[in-house]
C-alpha cells in the first residue's frame, strides 16, 4: 500500500491562525494609514482649489461670490469679465476623499476667503481623522 502525501488538518488550521494572526496585527495599521493619506489628500486637494480661487481672483479682480461658489472656476460666471479659465483640471477635487462637497465662504469685506473639508464625518469640527482640513489663508 502506498500513503498518499499531503497536509493534514492540524497543519492546514496552524497555517491559518498564523495568517489569520498576521491579518489581525497589521489590518489596524493600514486602515490607520489610509485615514493618514485621505487627510494628507484632501490639504492637497484643498490647496489646489485654493490656488484656483486666486487665479481667479487675479484675472477677474474679485474672489467668486459665495453664491457663484467653485463651479465659476470650471465655467465661466456671468459677470466675470477677463476669465481665462478653466482654474481646475477636473470637478473631482471639489469633493474631497471621504465624497464630500468642499465648503467654500468668501469673507464679508471681500478680501479673503476659505476653502474647507469637513473631514471623515462630513461634519464641522471634530477630532483625528474627523478634523475639518482648512487651506492655508492667502
Amino acid at each position: 500500500m502506498r500513503r498518499e502525501e499531503g497536509y493534514t488538518l492540524t497543519e492546514i488550521l496552524v497555517v491559518m491562525a498564523v495568517i489569520g494572526l498576521i491579518a489581525a496585527v497589521l489590518t489596524p495599521n493600514l486602515i490607520g494609514q489610509l485615514g493618514r493619506a485621505r487627510a494628507k489628500t484632501a490639504q492637497m486637494q484643498l490647496e489646489t482649489v485654493a490656488a484656483g480661487v486666486e487665479m481667479f481672483r487675479t484675472d477677474v479682480g474679485h474672489y467668486p461670490t459665495t453664491g457663484e461658489g467653485l463651479n465659476s472656476l470650471l465655467a465661466q460666471p456671468a459677470n466675470a469679465e477677463g476669465w481665462t479659465g478653466p482654474y481646475l483640471k477636473s470637478s473631482k477635487v471639489l469633493n474631497d476623499p471621504w465624497g464630500n462637497p468642499v465648503t467654500y465662504k468668501v469673507e464679508d469685506s471681500g478680501r479673503g476667503f476659505t476653502v474647507t473639508s469637513l473631514g471623515a464625518d462630513g461634519r464641522a469640527d471634530g477630532a483625528g481623522l474627523d478634523r475639518d482640513i482648512q487651506a492655508p489663508a492667502q
